[in-house]
């Protein structure tokens, strides 16, 4: 078929269908940090008030280190299955992969809204409610690397599309709380109500993934050779990495448009010349190359996920109690980074500084470590050691923009700086590479979450 017979995305439907798909990867993550207070509540013990969204509990709740565990165990799916991506996708195939995970985190959300109604005692919450995050986790992660691999058959268009759906999934939870809170119901049907969000939101997306088969569009592409959809995973993924990715939570798609066009017309032309191309690149060889924006990547990502949410969703208001005081975390704490953070990654779209042969860069990354004794002596009530230095409002929300914004900078500017420090064909094991450490930067900082909140 030649080039200007593509068929047409009649009314953007295929275009919509990637969006909400990129939205429904990231919704289980930022449904369930948004939603700490509400789970804090429920672990203060059957005496307490069941739930109120968006306040602050202090007490018993403290001893389930909860803040923490939802974080660890929301990050170690993805290093796992990270490591594991290329017998599972070998093994299993892919409309296996992308129906059967979205239908298990339906089911799951729904029993966590289910839970809502269920009155338990702290500890059996505790262990239901971990283990929903674990799975939860572990089929976004595997649901999140099939729809890469499926990118790579996709116009550069829809890459985008996908990418600004998981840009915007933080952003969408923070305002699902919001108006929960808002509704002025009772707080158990505000709870209700805010976790049946997600499961319409998983929902449209298994409506999606199960449409795109109807769409013209979506089939002349999708019914390309299995084998390059298959050799084109990795490569799709660091492509999509490079265009700013975040836990994974991507939301530059203006770079991403520039790097990951495939014409499936150049192919043939192409491979006369396939035994000219270098042999299969070293691991070794390329770790060398960018083993410094590496660390970086790691250690920009151990800083945040050391400190948010397991500290951050501590902070309260220091004013009288109110509807700031109420509002103060959901505004100040979720909805503040996530837009502080896409506008940080947006910025690498405009330009790239330092760049990959600059020492600038390391020692920015190494001046981020400040953001985790600022937040630690911000207004936490639940301290025993550390005194409050900084107990005003102001403060926090000023720490808050500046480590969101350069958190986004950075995760974005790594990813684009380290396929430029490799050749043209080792850019598939860099993106390989630089997967991998992202989701061990995002468990090292998981895990450095109890250290940290041990300290206060």
């Amino acid at each position: 078929m030649a080039r200007g017979d593509v068929p047409q995305d009649s009314y953007h439907l295929v275009g919509v269908s990637f969006f909400v798909l990129g939205l429904g990867t990231l919704l289980p993550w930022n449904f369930f940090i948004t939603a700490i207070p509400y789970f804090q509540g429920r672990l203060a013990g059957p005496n307490s008030t069941l739930l109120t969204l968006g306040a602050n509990h202090t007490g018993p709740a403290d001893t389930f280190n909860f803040n923490n565990w939802v974080t660890l165990l929301s990050q170690l799916p993805l290093l796992l299955f990270t490591l594991l991506n290329s017998f599972l996708y070998q093994c299993i195939p892919e409309v296996v992969r992308v129906l059967g995970s979205l239908l298990v985190i339906l089911l799951l959300f729904a029993l966590t809204a289910a839970l809502v109604k269920v009155d338990m005692t702290p500890r059996p919450f505790f262990s239901v409610t971990m283990a929903s995050v674990w799975f939860i986790n572990s089929f976004c992660a595997v649901l999140q690397g099939s729809l890469f691999g499926q990118l790579g058959t996709m116009p550069s268009t829809y890459s985008s599309l996908f990418l600004s759906g998981q840009g915007l999934a933080g952003i969408f939870a923070a305002l699902a709380m919001l108006m929960s809170m808002a509704s002025g119901v009772d707080a158990q049907t505000s709870a209700l109500g805010y976790f049946i969000t997600p499961c319409v939101g998983i929902f449209a997306s298994i409506v999606c993934y199960l449409s795109l088969p109807y769409m013209e569009l979506a089939r002349y592409y999708l019914a390309r050779k299995p084998s390059l959809a298959q050799g084109r995973e990795l490569e799709t993924k660091a492509e999509l990495l490079q265009a700013d990715e975040k836990n994974g939570i991507p939301s530059s798609p203006q770079r991403a448009a520039l790097t990951l066009e495939l014409d499936p017309e150049k192919e043939p032309e192409l491979e006369p010349e396939e035994p000219q191309k270098p042999g299969k690149p070293s691991v070794f060889i390329v770790f060398r190359k960018i083993w410094l924006t590496a660390l970086c990547l790691v250690l920009v990502f151990t800083v945040t996920l050391s400190v948010f949410p397991a500290i951050t969703a501590m902070v309260t208001s220091s004013t009288s109690p109110g509807k700031w005081s109420q509002f103060f975390n959901p505004i100040c704490c979720f909805l503040l980074f996530n837009i502080m953070d896409c506008l940080g990654r947006s910025l690498t779209s405009y330009f790239l500084w330092p760049d990959q042969d600059s020492r600038l860069l390391p020692l920015l990354v190494c001046l981020r470590v400040l953001f985790i004794p600022l937040f630690m002596l911000c207004h936490v009530p639940q301290r025993s050691r550390l005194p409050t230095l900084f107990p005003q409002d102001a403060y926090f929300i000023t720490f808050m923009m500046v480590f969101a914004v350069s958190n986004g900078y950075l995760v974005s500017l790594t990813m684009c700086l380290a396929p430029r420090q490799v050749l043209p064909h080792e850019r598939e094991v860099a993106g390989a590479l630089m997967t991998f450490f992202l989701a061990l930067g995002l468990s090292c900082g998981a895990s450095l979450s109890f250290l940290f909140k041990a300290l206060l």
